[in-house]
Order: structure tokens, then C-alpha cells, then sequence
């Protein structure tokens, strides 16, 4: 197995918003997978002020040779000025699953 593998974080303001973006990246085969987290709390700094807002988290399974086209997808839908899109890395796990990654994206 020869693809590197990648798993984006990106936090959207609702469920409207998660599910649009979700199945946006599915379909364009941008992701194999992308889960929806209900019920997290962000607590940050945003211009000067501290903010805290209910926000839900998708965690998008990907290859590394998508990461550009999904994260111009993800700028492109996203409603914030700033989306945070953060990727960490994963070469294991089972081989019937990522052979399945390999096989829906691009």
C-alpha cells in the first residue's frame, strides 16, 4: 500500500452545515468517510475576544493526495472566515480498511 493516509479535523457551527460539507466530500470522492461529533464546546480567542460556542466536529478519512482539492472544497462551503481544517497522518490500521479508503477517493 503506497497511499498515505490522512484524517482532517474541521469544526462547522451545525448539523445543516456538517451534513452539507459531508456529503458534498463524499460524493465527490474527496473522502471515504466522514463522521459528524455532536456536542463540542470551543473555547478560543477571535479577534481579540475570548469566545465559546457549541460547535459539532467532522472527522474525514482521506489520502494525502486529496488534501488540496478537499480543503478548497471545505473553504469554499464553510460559512466561517477562518475554518480550522487540521490533518494528522495514519499509515496502520486494518488492511481491508484502507484498501477501502483507497478505493473511494481519487
Amino acid at each position: 500500500m503506497n497511499a498515505k493516509y490522512q484524517v482532517v479535523f474541521c469544526t462547522v457551527p451545525n448539523f445543516k452545515v456538517a451534513r452539507e460539507i459531508a456529503r458534498s466530500i463524499v460524493s465527490d470522492k474527496l473522502a471515504a468517510c466522514c463522521n459528524i461529533i455532536p456536542g463540542l464546546t470551543s473555547v478560543y480567542n477571535w479577534k481579540n475576544e475570548m469566545q465559546e460556542d457549541s460547535e459539532l466536529l467532522l472527522m474525514i478519512k482521506t489520502k494525502e493526495s486529496a488534501i488540496l482539492k478537499l480543503t478548497k472544497k471545505i473553504k469554499e462551503m464553510h460559512p466561517y472566515e477562518v475554518p480550522e481544517i487540521i490533518t494528522l497522518d495514519f499509515n496502520q490500521g486494518s488492511t481491508e480498511y484502507l484498501n477501502w479508503v483507497n478505493e473511494n477517493v481519487k
